[in-house]
């Protein structure tokens, strides 16, 4: 019997490295194209803090999905609990913090009330949340009678990535440093723990080379946010506030699908959910904290999403579902259930939005825009199901 090949023995998913290159070549295309714009330090610091919304919630909408349920609300909740925290911070007075907690109550009984039909009633999460789609983006204009709703926190504001927006340089040196060596010593600790078990491991140089390939994105990412400085600014920027939200939501995630019993759930009840029930496993209680969960991170994308434009409309959200629905197949979740990654969704939201901002930068009108955005989104469920036919992944 012959040995698998060697990406297959180190764990390196092959359509997520299809994925990278494909997201490499779109940036270098987009940056010959627009005469060197695309991947200067200003537009790649701009791509960064616009995919955050957009990656903090496809995070968590990989594992609706992989439960084969789906959210097509999230644009319009997340617009409803955006103007409700900057109408309770502009016209009722209330400090950001509190308007934060109450916009997360809010965001909490939503997500909880369509999840209660879901798993109790057994309503499919289809219909449920295609209702929430025009019912909380009605919410969201009666909020606040249709106004827009300042805010002037200049702490909060920074939370949204703009002009106070980054950490500077000091602190990004110091945080990619720190990360990069967690990355070897976590490489390290994995061969050590192969070979007390007397498991086979590769040679060292490659572990050194895999691990290196983050190191270098995370330290060209570095460089190029620390050599982006505002005008009438003494400092460049420095990583956005945004990114390391979406970078800690990310590893969350991940926690939880890895390490916790949740994620195990999750992963079961997507994979087969009868058999999940007759095991043991929770279904209904699961598929409320997996609401629930998506509530939390919706919030966290509103903060993000009002403080970087300093102001809750009625319009916030319009249209989002379909980009995290997309950045969550794009990165190879599957819709039938089943299977999914955290990762996935960064890839697949950066080319949502790199694919978006390229076509921004060209002058592609708005029309041809969105025929691109929505056949390259067929063009990823293709590719998805041709690539598991071909590997036989599930």
């Amino acid at each position: 019997m012959s040995s698998p090949p060697l990406w297959r023995r180190i764990g390196i998913d092959l359509r997520l490295v299809l994925m990278s290159v494909l997201l490499v070549v779109m940036a270098v295309v987009f940056h010959v194209l627009s005469g060197g714009v695309f991947l200067s330090p200003e537009n790649l610091y701009n791509v960064a803090q616009q995919t955050a919304v957009v990656g903090i919630v496809s995070t968590v909408m990989v594992l609706v999905i992989v439960a084969r349920h789906i959210d097509l609300s999230v644009g319009s909740v997340m617009g409803f609990v955006g103007v409700l925290i900057a109408y309770l911070q502009y016209s009722a007075g209330w400090s950001w913090p509190t308007a934060c907690l109450a916009g997360l109550a809010v965001a909490l009984l939503v997500s909880l009330y369509q999840g209660a039909l879901t798993a109790v009633l057994g309503v499919p999460s289809f219909v449920v949340t295609l209702g929430g789609l025009m019912s909380f983006r009605g919410a969201a204009f009666l909020v606040a009678d249709g106004k827009t709703q300042p805010v002037t926190d200049e702490f909060f504001q920074s939370l949204g990535g703009g002009y106070d927006g980054g950490i500077g340089v000091t602190a990004t040196t110091v945080l990619t440093a720190v990360v990069s060596l967690l990355l070897f010593a976590r490489m390290l600790q994995k061969r050590r723990a192969r070979q007390r078990h007397e498991m086979p491991t590769e040679p060292l140089v490659v572990d050194l080379l895999v691990t290196a390939v983050p190191v270098l994105v995370l330290v060209a990412f570095a460089w190029s946010m620390n050599s982006y400085q505002i005008a009438n600014k003494d400092a460049p920027q420095g990583i956005p506030i945004p990114v390391l939200i979406w970078a800690a939501v990310a590893i969350v995630l991940s926690f939880l699908v890895h390490r916790t019993r949740f994620g195990r759930y999750v992963f079961a009840m997507g994979g087969n959910p009868d058999a999940a029930a007759l095991v043991g496993i929770p279904v209904k209680r699961v598929t409320l904290m997996l609401f629930g969960l998506l509530a939390v991170l919706v919030t966290i994308a509103a903060i993000v999403s009002i403080a970087r434009l300093n102001a809750g409309t009625n319009s916030l959200g319009t249209g989002m579902e379909l980009y995290v629905i997309a950045a969550a197949v794009i990165g190879g979740t599957a819709l039938a259930g089943g299977s999914g990654s955290i990762f996935g969704s960064v890839l697949g939201a950066l080319i949502m939005q790199s694919l978006d901002s390229g076509m921004l930068l060209l002058d592609v009108p708005i029309g041809k825009r969105m025929v691109i955005i929505g056949q390259v989104l067929i063009v990823a469920v293709v590719f998805d199901v041709l690539y598991r036919k071909r590997f036989g992944e599930s």
